[in-house]
């Protein structure tokens, strides 16, 4: 499992709209201040305001806004809006039986990490994202 651009984007154009005070924010400037492409983040903010995460705003003033607060705002969900589900491996398939080196490989490996996947992006919100940037300092920090 790789997250794509679309999913790490899509976080980032979350987190910046949450920082935000305005009454909403364009994707033009979320680009300008992430670096990422208009025409990319407009891909992605369609499947944002189609899961419920982002409202937009028409008009001269119009622009964009979440469209819950970030406590609420659930990072696992919107992993899944924009990546699909978060599987290591597929589930098995019904009517396809598994050989018993199969099922004890499922049973041991996968279906363990699948879980504490989900544990992981379901236990982080919006908010707790919110002002937990690294600067380049403390990024490259090795202590011996």
């Amino acid at each position: 499992m790789k997250i794509s651009t679309r999913g790490r984007y899509g976080i980032r154009l979350l987190i910046d709209l949450a920082e935000q005070t305005e009454a909403s924010t364009t994707l033009s400037s979320i680009a300008a201040r992430q670096k990422i492409s208009v025409r990319y983040l407009e891909q992605v903010a369609i499947i944002l305001r189609r899961s419920g995460f982002i409202h937009s705003i028409k008009g001269s003033k119009g622009g964009y806004k979440l469209a819950r607060p970030p406590a609420e705002i659930n990072i696992g969900a919107v992993l899944r809006a924009l990546e699909g589900d978060m599987l290591i491996v597929d589930p098995p398939v019904l009517g396809v039986a598994e050989g018993p080196i199969q099922s004890c490989i499922r049973a041991v490996v996968f279906e363990p990490v699948n879980r504490r996947i989900a544990e992981i992006i379901d236990s982080i919100t919006l908010e707790s994202l919110l002002g937990a940037s690294v600067s380049d300092d403390e990024a490259y920090m090795y202590f011996i």
